[in-house]
């Protein structure tokens, strides 16, 4: 075990890249000794540092740092997608050889004592099944669990599909600032997103929209802005049947990975095969884009989706619990 001698703590806004080269050697560290899935959202974090300015532009503490000297041997980060209302995700790991030495305790008491200052609507915290460490820590704290992922990866002998709905009048179109509203929409429909007010939608429905950027540049409505997000490397595409909406994904490239999020066809659309078809052009994209590996993200007890991603050649590789931190208690 290695004792600790020298600890200090670093506590940012937003990660740099010596921060990034730390925090991901701590992670192939831990993967490959534990031999887990860590989802820590790094490259994702930079890009939106970098645009920021380092983090001098986010508003909240979102890394927590812990050091022995020179050495970083424990990370905590929090990750907030969606707007107001939506659940803060927190991940972290101690180096295998520094822990039982209350390091991973006391980067979540920092991280429960932010989430009561940003008064947000929750905090889950994130864990590879896997984990052994964890798993024991998620019950130490009395942690609910609420749900899962599993994350799959495309076979590298998977086969180009033929996509034979784009002939039928399916289209896909980049979103824009102007979408962001329908995107809300949609994420209200697939994934239970509170960021969506329906009645404030309908109100805005009535006004004539004047530019793609003023329709949603307005940090108050709490969404996501596609342009933005574009800056940060997430790319969302919407699927269009004669030019209506009927449903759209999200694209998210490393220098080595592609990642696809967020896909979903609306109900009243679905058993047509465009789930299928959307899934295809996803892939079609990343493998233009010369991703050596492609992967996605799907709740466990979505059967359905499940299937449709076995069938179009991905196969799970690692199972991501969910748990909601208890509010009053460390």
């Amino acid at each position: 075990m290695g004792k600790i001698s020298a600890p200090w703590l670093k506590l940012k806004a937003g990660i740099d890249r010596e921060d990034y080269t730390l925090i991901n050697r701590l992670q192939e560290q831990c993967v490959r000794e534990d031999r887990i899935t860590l989802k820590l959202e790094l490259d994702y974090k930079l890009e939106a540092s970098q645009e920021t300015g380092d983090g001098a532009g986010l508003q909240h503490i979102n890394e927590f740092m812990y050091f022995d000297e020179q050495q970083l041997v424990g990370y905590l980060g929090i990750s907030h997608f969606g707007g107001t209302g939506s659940p803060l995700e927190v991940t972290g790991m101690v180096h295998p050889a520094y822990r039982r030495q209350g390091i991973f305790t006391r980067l979540y008491e920092m991280a429960v004592a932010e989430w009561k200052r940003r008064n947000s609507g929750g905090m889950l915290l994130l864990c590879d099944r896997a984990s052994v460490s964890g798993q024991k820590y998620i019950a130490k704290i009395d942690a609910v669990y609420r749900h899962s992922e599993y994350e799959m990866y495309l076979r590298q002998n998977h086969q180009k599909p033929q996509n034979e709905l784009l002939s039928g009048g399916l289209s896909f179109r980049k979103a824009t600032n102007a979408d962001g509203r329908e995107i809300a929409r949609q994420n209200a429909i697939y994934f239970d997103d509170e960021t969506y007010d329906a009645e404030d939608a309908s109100k805005d429905s009535d006004s004539e929209i004047t530019s793609e950027h003023e329709s949603v540049d307005n940090d108050n409505d709490g969404l996501s802005l596609p342009e933005t997000e574009e800056q940060r490397g997430m790319r969302i595409y919407l699927a269009e049947l004669n030019g209506q909406s009927i449903g759209k994904f999200h694209l998210q490239m490393t220098a080595e990975a592609g990642g696809i999020f967020g896909l979903g066809v609306l109900p009243e659309h679905r058993g047509q095969g465009f789930g299928r078809a959307i899934l295809q052009q996803a892939i079609e994209k990343l493998q233009e884009a010369d991703m050596k590996e492609i992967f996605l993200q799907v709740a466990a007890e979505n059967a359905k989706a499940l299937q449709l991603y076995k069938s179009c050649g991905f196969q799970e590789t690692s199972t991501m619990d969910y748990y909601e931190a208890a509010g009053n208690r460390i």
